[in-house]
């Protein structure tokens, strides 16, 4: 008997899907819920597995094809076990056709399409990660060591006359003489294609310059507070909630009690209308092998420290393994970045449509600074607040970054509600 396997149904805010790589080759035997292709939209991969044990009869769909809800993408049929040809694996013409990840290797969606863009195989790759899983990094450091070794899955072929010119080291010039180059002076370049996520990332960062009037405010905060009582409580903390105490969830707490003060930074604007929200949804964004992504802290002001600590380091695992839901990504009224784990001084966030402010955090750095009539060092963090002028008047935003800044300086606030 065979059976079809289609595309998934897409959620409703998404078109279609790019297909990432096949797994599997036609005649190759299928185990019932083994992973056979990977389908990228613009915010996560999803993984198309097998509805039954069979024989991967044909492939429909090629690698790089789009498709949507319910198309076809291949037939199996179905058989329980193996047969001997079928455990010798696919006939040598169809290796030489498509290169597909070997099934006993386990990769992350990331991992896999960099693979497969690069042509490699990941079998000679050492793995670094936890039992010798291969990560990002080790493909980027193959990648980095063997670079010469590589060839580009989309390349442009140079002009026969620049060819020419190469191998015989002679280039010609307009006044009748001749240079002497060398081959090692030819640069390379690769071309290949943006990822969906990319090119969602720079549709909606567009989006935001082009349709909304943003300005930034700055402010700076004195995190001497937050660093003792996260020195003196980390140990109970951590034993207790079986999580670290981090710097991101206070900035959390201290962001929604100033929403709460100023409603107009949690709306956002629809047409001619403004919507107020009555919840509070903070955006975290997280940077993953795919690129930028924000998930999306329901209700965060029903959290205590713990539950959001535990939940930005669930959103961080799965980002890093490409398992992030669409409903995890999808909405968000406010939203919070820190590019101060990359060395981040000060910087001017963008948007996050159709939210009307984003907060950035920095590194925090000890300076010198003035504390009744003296001179002392303090671990100073620089704060931006990015916002759409058009709902947000420039004295909310400049009091709401106040508001956060006070609620940093004294946690009690925070703690007290007050």
């Amino acid at each position: 008997m065979s059976i079809e396997i289609r595309v998934p149904t897409l959620p409703e805010s998404v078109a279609d899907a790019t297909l990432i790589s096949w797994h599997k080759a036609p005649g190759d035997f299928i185990q019932k819920d083994e992973n056979l292709v990977d389908l990228e939209t613009d915010k996560v991969v999803l993984e198309v597995p097998a509805p039954e044990s069979g024989i991967l009869t044909e492939i429909i769909a090629p690698d790089n094809s789009t498709v949507t809800s319910g198309d076809l993408l291949a037939m199996i049929t179905v058989q329980s076990i193996p047969n001997n040809a079928n455990v010798a694996g696919k006939s040598a013409p169809a290796q030489q056709e498509a290169v597909h990840v070997k099934p006993e290797i386990a990769l992350s969606p990331a991992v896999r399409r960099i693979i497969f863009e690069n042509n490699l195989d990941p079998s000679v790759i050492k793995g670094t990660g936890k039992g010798a899983r291969i990560t990002k990094a080790d493909v980027q450091d193959y990648l980095a060591q063997n670079t010469q070794e590589i060839v580009p899955t989309t390349a442009v072929e140079p002009p026969a006359t620049i060819t020419e010119v190469v191998e015989t080291g002679l280039l010609g010039s307009t006044d009748g003489e001749s240079k002497s180059i060398s081959k090692n002076s030819v640069r390379p370049e690769q071309r290949v294609p943006m990822t969906r996520l990319r090119a969602k990332v720079a549709e909606r960062l567009l989006q935001a310059q082009q349709n909304a009037a943003m300005l930034t405010t700055f402010n700076e905060v004195n995190m001497q507070s937050v660093m003792d009582l996260r020195q003196q409580y980390q140990d109970r903390f951590t034993a207790k909630h079986n999580v670290k105490l981090g710097f991101m969830s206070f900035f959390i707490k201290a962001s929604i009690e100033a929403l709460k003060r100023f409603p107009a930074i949690n709306a956002s604007i629809d047409g001619e209308d403004i919507i107020y929200h009555g919840y509070y949804d903070v955006g975290i964004a997280v940077a993953s092998p795919r690129g930028l992504i924000v998930p999306v802290l329901r209700d965060a002001d029903q959290l205590d420290f713990a539950g959001i600590e535990k939940n930005i380091v669930d959103f961080g695992a799965k980002a890093k393994a490409g398992t992030l839901t669409y409903d995890e990504l999808n909405g968000g009224t406010f939203t919070i970045t820190n590019g101060g784990i990359f060395g981040s001084m000060l910087s001017t966030p963008i948007l996050n449509p159709p939210q009307c402010a984003i907060l950035g955090m920095h590194a925090i750095t000890e300076r010198a600074v003035v504390e009744k009539g003296e001179i002392v060092i303090r671990p100073i963090m620089y704060l931006a607040l990015s916002y759409d002028h058009r709902l947000v008047d420039g004295r909310d935003a400049v009091q709401f970054l106040v508001a956060i800044k006070e609620g940093l300086e004294s946690p009690a606030h925070l703690l007290l509600n007050i």
